[in-house]
């Protein structure tokens, strides 16, 4: 089983029309290594599957909600290198709208058995108990988190930064379950420092950091979420096609999207010194967006471009 060792192209951003101090932008196009496990999923799944292989198993289950990036990349994951997968859903009344959904129906297209339990029970998904039901269900299964985020996933997320990533100070990521931003804390330079842009509304993520890395070289905004996990607004649809439009690349509004948002505003309010250089990781998640129209359509609200 043969995972490649990519290093991803960096890129650069025009910000001549917000700013006029010299400052380099940059962005890290890890959305490019791989056309269906993409960007950080890649790293976090890499040497799980590598593990799992090693100890002899042939199928990984794993957890997820409706529009889950982790499972659409395990999904492919599986079926390139020749796992069987189970996915463990959030919400028992996805099961009969999987044709709908184009993360669902994606995974099942790719060999993925989708196993949908209530919000109660998915609750319970890191309990002994809950786990053992599952391992007597699924007997033989390697079984990755949510989100992918384990001790393995970080060695993954510590080969995001190469070689090429050493010049710049600022190294900005968005946050899900701290995998990513405690793999690139693990690999940054000593003069480097971590800006990190949580999805998810709530003061935990510091903690969660603090439990994977003992490396304390972060900052965390809270304050470009924009209401939470999988919630946007019109500013930013609006901003994500204006990125587009402007620099070719594609964004996706509950990841990445937010966190490029969020370095526009602080580099329009001063934050850093002149002739900083931030590099911004782009984390991939663009299986997402259809998924997201669809839901902006039905509230007849403008969508992604």
């Amino acid at each position: 089983m043969i995972w490649n060792d990519h290093k991803s192209i960096i890129q650069s951003i025009d910000i001549s029309k917000i700013t006029s101090q010299n400052i380099q932008l940059s962005i890290l196009r890890e959305d490019l290594i791989h056309p269906e496990i993409s960007g950080n999923k890649y790293r976090k799944l890499k040497y799980n599957f590598l593990e799992a292989e090693k100890l002899g198993f042939k199928k990984i289950i794993t957890f997820g909600g409706a529009f889950s990036n982790h499972i659409s990349a395990t999904a492919a994951a599986g079926k390139e290198y020749g796992f069987e997968t189970i996915g463990i859903i959030r919400g028992e009344e996805l099961a009969d709208k999987i044709e709908e959904n184009a993360t669902l129906r994606f995974a099942k297209n790719c060999g993925m058995q989708l196993h949908f339990i209530s919000r109660e029970d998915y609750r319970k998904k890191e309990e002994n108990d809950f786990l053992e039901t599952l391992n007597n269900k699924f007997p033989n299964s390697y079984v990755i988190p949510e989100g992918g985020t384990n001790d393995l996933a970080i060695s993954g997320c510590k080969e995001i930064l190469h070689e090429n990533c050493a010049e710049y100070d600022f190294i900005a990521t968005a946050i899900g379950t701290s995998g990513t931003i405690a793999g690139l804390m693990e690999s940054t330079k000593p003069h480097q420092h971590i800006l990190g842009f949580p999805s998810l509304k709530g003061d935990f993520i510091q903690n969660d950091i603090k439990n994977l890395t003992k490396k304390q070289n972060f900052t965390i905004f809270n304050e470009y979420h924009f209401g939470g996990y999988g919630k946007v607004s019109e500013e930013l649809i609006n901003f994500v096609n204006y990125f587009k439009q402007t620099n070719q690349i594609q964004l996706e509004p509950i990841y990445t999207g937010k966190m490029v948002f969020g370095i526009f505003e602080l580099i329009k309010n001063h934050y850093f010194r002149d002739y900083s250089k931030i590099l911004m990781i782009h984390t991939g998640g663009l299986q997402g967006i259809e998924g997201m129209n669809q839901h902006l359509k039905k509230k007849n609200k403008i969508t992604i471009e």
